[in-house]
């Protein structure tokens, strides 16, 4: 097994807290609002997002995907910051055994946050993932981020 780590960060014009809520605890709303590529977001075991749950994230039929389960191991909702692992997927195939991930919100002193984001990819056996490999998931996760920050501007409601 080999672990290979990759870091990367995006910089919003939305408060830490409103991210946090978007991207995190209050993702099941929010996120199938922001995208056609993810059909919904449920807990499938335990409470809500809280550590030891399990979050399933269901994609539209005739995507490539058809469903990521994540849990959630670790969740800071005064600091805002969460690690969480991708525990089950198609996604995962043969090759990889789990990616582990943690997600920081810091405030800017201009405003606004910086989103910094780990993923460690846990591979099985001696496959070695290259940075191609990952390429399109980095991209989906930045994508991601500015689409939530486009929907809170326009939303100033919605997460505050």
């Amino acid at each position: 097994m080999g672990v290979k780590s990759f870091f990367q960060e995006v910089k919003t014009k939305v408060s830490p807290s409103r991210m946090f809520k978007a991207l995190i605890t209050e993702s099941h709303d929010v996120i199938p609002k922001i995208t056609t590529s993810i059909k919904s977001i449920e807990t499938v075991e335990g409470d809500r997002v809280t550590s030891g749950c399990i979050m399933q994230t269901n994609f539209p039929e005739g995507a490539q995907l058809k469903y990521l389960k994540h849990r959630i191991d670790a969740i800071d909702t005064e600091n805002y910051s969460c690690k969480y692992t991708l525990v089950e997927g198609d996604v995962l195939g043969e090759k990889l055994e789990k990616i582990c991930y943690e997600t920081e919100f810091e405030a800017c002193e201009e405003g606004g946050c910086n989103i910094k984001m780990t993923s460690e990819y846990h591979t099985k056996g001696d496959f070695v993932i290259s940075d191609e490999d990952i390429k399109a998931g980095k991209e989906q996760a930045m994508e991601l981020c500015k689409s939530s920050e486009e929907y809170l501007i326009a939303n100033p409601l919605v997460c505050a």
